[in-house]
């Protein structure tokens, strides 16, 4: 009977290996979860899902697969469509409130009134026929009844959406391993975890000897019949040199938090040989920008960049890669500054002719762009570029691809 849930993980991205299958099977013959879906659910997990970050996948299929399992917490769809949210004036008025349940509540939380409350709860639930913003008796939101979102009522029952006091009794419909996801966007401390794999230390001999050596003390002290000598290493530097390029303006605004937080994980980290930051528009041509906001002649020539720059820089562009085609491919494409001559793919093709490392990160990446005629540019970008979209994975494949010696940037 489980045969068809095992498919389901694998369809949902769990590698579930038949070894795994069979551990669980085992289990279940030997009775370790006894009559209870609760202890399946944990036993299953245990044994099936190899990292957190795959629990969110887990908790979606197992949610699937026993959808028709009666539980007294189960909404029906239409209480989903309800407890969408939705600001108005009246109900931030009644909000404010003190009604029935929130008076009740306040009274006391313990274990009776628990019990009370799921009791209300199931009342509701067979009686409610619409939505209720701002109410005070209704499974609703932005109000002070027990039930629903993003209230203030003390103790209760949240239900998806946002949490008002941050006291509710138990949460329903709630997705609680989200924010592990390898496919989720990048916050400020991934950015951070991920960019300390850019590290290449140097093994120079020029390099002073400044830095304790532990180990070498340890043996030569020992050596020297229990007398203290000391012996000094050469520090260990990163030498890997960073040259970050972004996209700013246009169809990049709804990404400006999540490239804030990578630039400022880059501009905090002190790890790197050297970092250099600079901007452009759409696509890059003769010349980059010093500042977001792209302004004319505050730039330095993508030529002296060639120049000053080594072929050892990583490069990083962030971009959405959303361009007309003809600012890609004419020659005069570029509405905002000057081409020099060249159009701005053919201005890509020596970036990457003059950087070994080059990786191009998309926040809205399209693996299905060579299919569609609107996304030529999208396409073509992705021929020219190692492309990974702008997430935790995403990320980490990118610093990967980077730091291996014998990656192959020729798409």
């Amino acid at each position: 009977m489980f045969t068809p849930f095992f498919y389901l993980l694998r369809a949902k991205g769990l590698e579930v290996s038949t070894t795994e299958w069979l551990a669980l099977m085992e289990a279940l013959g030997k009775g370790l979860c006894g009559a209870s879906l609760t202890n399946f659910y944990y036993m299953a997990r245990m044994i099936l899902v190899k990292s957190e970050t795959d629990f969110d996948k887990y908790d979606k299929a197992f949610q699937e697969y026993y959808k028709s399992v009666k539980s007294p917490d189960k909404l029906p769809d239409k209480f989903k469509k309800w407890l969408e949210t939705q600001d108005s004036e009246d109900a931030l008025e009644r909000l404010m409130k003190p009604e029935d349940d929130y008076n009740y509540l306040m009274k006391d939380k313990g274990d009776k009134d628990k019990k009370k409350v799921e009791q209300m709860f199931r009342e509701r639930k067979a009686q409610q026929e619409g939505r209720h913003d701002g109410g005070n008796q209704w499974i609703g939101t932005n109000g002070t009844s027990a039930f629903g979102h993003s209230g203030k009522a003390p103790g209760g029952i949240r239900i998806g959406g946002k949490t008002g006091m941050q006291s509710a009794f138990a949460v329903i419909d709630e997705e609680r391993y989200r924010d592990w996801r390898t496919d989720k966007a990048l916050n400020y401390r991934q950015f951070q975890v991920a960019f300390r794999r850019l590290r290449q230390y140097s093994g120079r001999l020029d390099i002073p000897k400044t830095e304790l050596d532990l180990d070498g003390t340890i043996n030569s002290t020992c050596n020297n019949g229990g007398y203290l000598k000391i012996e000094m290493t050469q520090p260990r530097k990163n030498t890997v040199k960073l040259l970050l390029l972004f996209d700013s303006g246009g169809t990049m605004i709804p990404y400006m938090n999540l490239c804030n937080n990578l630039f400022q994980a880059v501009d905090k980290a002190n790890h790197f040989k050297d970092v250099k930051t600079y901007y452009f528009h759409n696509c890059i041509y003769s010349h980059v920008y010093k500042t977001p906001e792209c302004a004319d002649g505050d730039w330095v020539s993508s030529d002296w960049l060639f120049k000053n720059l080594d072929s050892d820089y990583r490069v990083v562009i962030v971009g959405d890669m959303q361009m007309a085609a003809e600012e890609l491919y004419a020659p005069d494409g570029n509405f905002r500054g000057p081409n020099d001559g060249l159009s701005g793919y053919e201005w890509l093709q020596l970036y990457k002719k003059n950087f070994k490392r080059i990786v191009w990160l998309n926040p809205s990446k399209h693996d299905y762009a060579k299919l569609m005629d609107w996304m030529q540019a999208e396409a073509a970008l992705q021929e020219l570029f190692p492309t990974y979209k702008l997430s935790v994975k995403g990320l980490n494949d990118a610093i990967k691809k980077l730091m291996n010696p014998s990656a192959d940037f020729n798409n």
